[in-house]
């Protein structure tokens, strides 16, 4: 008769302690007491009747016959997981969070994602929205494009746009500004508020600052209506390039003047330091970065 096999959470401890070489580790990523993997582990070895690691002072190694059993064990897991996902058809898609600022995600992400889509089929997103930088743990985020100047020394982060201001308008209105910023003081501005830059200092770039009331208009806490009211011909919004190009390149708005402010700020993808990217976020960010050096007319 076979020896009866151990109990797979037994061996599942053994897997996590080998891998680890700490059962302090293993704990942790089992959710259970340090005292219960030593006391699984011990009941393992007593089925096999061979000591699996030494116990050192401060740390443990592997036996011979710990290291040798390892890999069997190992793999028994990986067949298993493998199998199972064959015959009951488990999703191989691994879905991915991004959080970021609705107007980023109405304007720049969601024409791109056809692209993620067409090649890397494996990965799906969930995009959440907010208005303000938020704190990483609060929602257990994988990436967070956030817009700024870098400013988030614990965080790694990797620029996606280059930016800077532009008055955007419909074609009709764009008629009767003749490219004179100074005729803004007869149309409806419409702000975006929270930017460190907005239309008081754009008219001082295009020196329109004392014939336009910059605080005049209507005011919004996100990109979205304002490049929806211009397109519909209620206002000039001041654009983020990134956020209007499309629109742009399109037609549905055009640029009155042809006096672009730059900015430092920028949009960036930003996620915690402190522990690696699972597989499929490294996928989604690098996808970020290649799709951000296309011009738009490729998309």
């Amino acid at each position: 008769m076979p020896r009866p096999l151990p109990p797979p959470s037994w061996l599942r401890t053994f897997e996590a302690a080998a891998r680890h070489l700490s059962f302090t580790r293993a704990a942790e990523e089992l959710h259970v007491t340090q005292s219960a993997v030593s006391q699984q582990i011990r009941l393992l070895e007593d089925r096999l009747g061979e000591p699996l690691f030494h116990r050192l002072p401060r740390s443990i190694q592997l036996t011979e016959a710990g290291k040798a059993y390892l890999p069997v064990v190992r793999d028994a897991f990986e067949q298993l997981s493998l199998a199972t996902e064959q015959v009951f058809g488990y999703s191989r898609t691994e879905l991915v969070t991004i959080r970021a600022t609705p107007g980023f995600g109405e304007f720049w992400l969601a024409p791109r994602l056809g692209d993620l889509y067409a090649h890397h089929p494996e990965v799906e997103v969930r995009v959440t929205s907010t208005i303000w930088n938020a704190e990483f743990m609060e929602t257990g985020v994988d990436l967070e494009v956030r817009y700024g100047t870098d400013e988030w020394p614990e965080l790694e982060t990797r620029r996606l746009t280059r930016e800077y201001l532009v008055p955007v308008c419909a074609p009709s209105i764009a008629d009767r500004l003749g490219g004179d910023p100074r005729r803004l003081a007869d149309e409806r501005l419409l702000h975006v508020d929270g930017f460190r830059n907005g239309w008081a200092e754009w008219l001082h770039h295009a020196g329109a600052a004392a014939e336009v009331d910059a605080g005049s208009g209507s005011h919004f806490d996100t990109a979205i209506l304002p490049i929806r009211l211009a397109c519909e011909g209620l206002g000039i919004a001041l654009g983020r390039w990134s956020l209007v190009e499309r629109h742009i390149h399109d037609g549905r708005l055009v640029q009155p003047f042809h006096v672009p402010m730059p900015v430092d700020e920028a949009f960036y993808v930003a996620w915690p330091g402190e522990e690696p990217l699972r597989p499929e976020a490294v996928t989604v960010r690098d996808w970020l970065l290649r799709i951000a050096e296309r011009p738009v007319e490729q998309l």
